[in-house]
């Protein structure tokens, strides 16, 4: 029987999403309505829907928390201390963003986050690739296994590294019904099907039979690693902010989902990229997704150690207004980052030197008016100044770098080039206001997506975005947005406004 709903059954439906609720025929036409209350004549009753029940209700017994959702790892502790400590007591998930870390800053966050979160297990870290550099992989590893993080997230891996095999093979041990237990939960994001067969299944063996010979993990845990997956969890990350292959979530989920299926092995698969909006979140427990994890929505949050004047331009952001550019860390294999666009020349300015690299062996084959343009319109500084200052951060951070790079020109313009890449994010970090025109701010259409819902409502406020308010009302309203669909589904027809839902706040 199909039904009609009027508007003063508008507002009620938001607020009944964690309610029964009953249809009945209506005596005047016999079209179904709602009620409040079982009535002897209502002809079927659709069970009430809480946020805490979107996804799949084993991810949150597996970590502690409420509520399927996770804050994800914003580098260069963007997704700071008081953003995961936030989230943690909002029982909650939320990754510190180590990328892009000096070890000495890594330690004392790790610190700060043991003692604030103790006896809570619904944090963690993230640790990303390093292909040019395993030492730093391995050491930042090592950190976060020392340091006792209870979950790690894996992020940018194109394949199993040793780093890889420690986290998630590291403590393992068995209860005493001789099931694998874990020391710390392990997340991986991937982006492509071929990648995530990899963390569906057991570390491959002469990789663990090599950190078994080095000591670095037991002989039984590198017999145990054979009987479990890599990861816990996998995160389907699509079209983000940052690192991105800008796949459609539609498309690559559902494949992610069958093959983590047919692995039998109870790995638990989520979404990320292009959350911004309760719409878009709802959609992604409808494909399946156990999880949801958020990126460019957080960095606009009052905790995200992020300047306001960052936070502002990606206020004004609409979902077009984001383009591709050179990734710092990966920049001479050619790996881009998606990134704000609208008040910022850092994309093309970023793209501009990529070419250069490309096209040209050392500095000093660069023609003399493009080193002046470079000079006044990039760097803001002569380019030899900016070399000195580039060897003289290698010097600390890594030597060996410089020592490749005294003999090969071409490595010392990456490193040189590289520079402007890394302070466009700190001079966003910091609110360099001098520099404005250079923010990298690592951004995806969510973010857009999310100041067009916003838009009106208290959460056009900056301040009032707190990373735990945006977070439950995407849930919240992604509860109402999936309420309204199962009733449309009953064959109750529902106007435009029933899928709506205005932000408000929320405890």
């Amino acid at each position: 029987m199909a039904g009609t709903l009027g508007d003063a059954d508008l507002v009620p439906l938001a607020q009944r999403v964690t309610r029964p609720v009953h249809l009945v025929p209506h005596e005047r036409d016999g079209t179904l309505g709602l009620s409040e209350v079982p009535a002897p004549t209502s002809v079927g009753t659709l069970p009430a829907l809480y946020p805490e029940w979107l996804g799949e209700r084993s991810f949150t017994e597996a970590h502690g928390v409420r509520f399927p959702y996770v804050a994800g790892e914003m580098a260069g502790g963007i997704a700071g201390v008081a953003l995961v400590e936030a989230m943690a007591r909002a029982e909650m998930l939320a990754f510190f963003g180590a990328a892009g870390l000096e070890p000495g800053r890594l330690d004392r966050e790790l610190a700060r986050l043991r003692t604030s979160l103790a006896g809570r297990r619904n944090w963690g870290v993230n640790l990303i690739h390093h292909p040019q550099d395993p030492a730093l992989e391995d050491e930042v590893a090592l950190r976060l296994l020392r340091a006792g993080v209870p979950k790690v997230s894996l992020s940018a891996f194109m394949d199993i590294t040793p780093a890889v095999v420690r986290c998630a093979a590291s403590g393992l041990r068995t209860d005493p019904t001789g099931r694998v237990v874990r020391d710390r939960a392990v997340f991986a994001k991937v982006s492509r099907p071929e990648t995530a067969e990899l963390f569906l299944s057991p570390p491959p063996a002469d990789l663990v039979r090599r950190l078994v010979e080095r000591g670095e993990l037991t002989v039984e845990e590198g017999h145990l690693a054979a009987r479990v997956p890599v990861a816990d969890d996998i995160t389907v990350e699509a079209d983000s902010g940052g690192h991105t292959d800008n796949r459609p979530l539609v498309a690559v989920l559902p494949a992610v989902l069958t093959l983590a299926r047919r692995s039998g092995r109870g790995v638990r698969v989520g979404a990320a990229g292009g959350l911004g909006d309760p719409a878009s979140v709802a959609a992604a427990f409808a494909l399946g997704a156990a999880y949801v994890v958020t990126g460019s929505v957080n960095q606009m949050a009052v905790e995200a150690a992020v300047s306001d004047e960052a936070k502002a331009m990606l206020a004004r952001a609409g979902v077009a207004d984001v383009a591709m550019a050179p990734a710092g860390d990966m920049f001479e294999l050619g790996a881009r980052v998606q990134v704000l666009r609208r008040g910022t020349m850092f994309a093309a300015r970023a793209a501009r030197l990529h070419q250069l690299y490309t096209t040209h062996p050392s500095l000093e084959s660069l023609p003399e008016t493009t080193r002046r343009t470079l000079e006044h319109e990039v760097f803001g500084r002569p380019l030899d100044e900016v070399e000195k200052l580039t060897e003289e951060y290698w010097s600390r951070r890594r030597p060996a770098e410089v020592t490749r790079a005294r003999e090969d020109p071409r490595h010392r313009m990456a490193l040189t080039f590289r520079w402007y890449l890394g302070m466009a994010a700190a001079w966003a970090t910091e609110g360099e206001a001098s520099r404005r025109g250079d923010y990298q701010l690592w951004c995806g259409p969510a973010a857009g997506a999310f100041n067009t819902w916003v838009a009106g409502s208290f959460l056009a406020d900056p301040a009032r975005r707190t990373v735990t308010q945006i977070a439950r009302n995407l849930l919240q309203g992604a509860a109402v947005v999936t309420r309204a669909h199962q009733l449309r589904t009953l064959g109750v027809r529902l106007p435009a406004e029933a899928f709506a839902f205005r932000p408000r706040p929320l405890s």
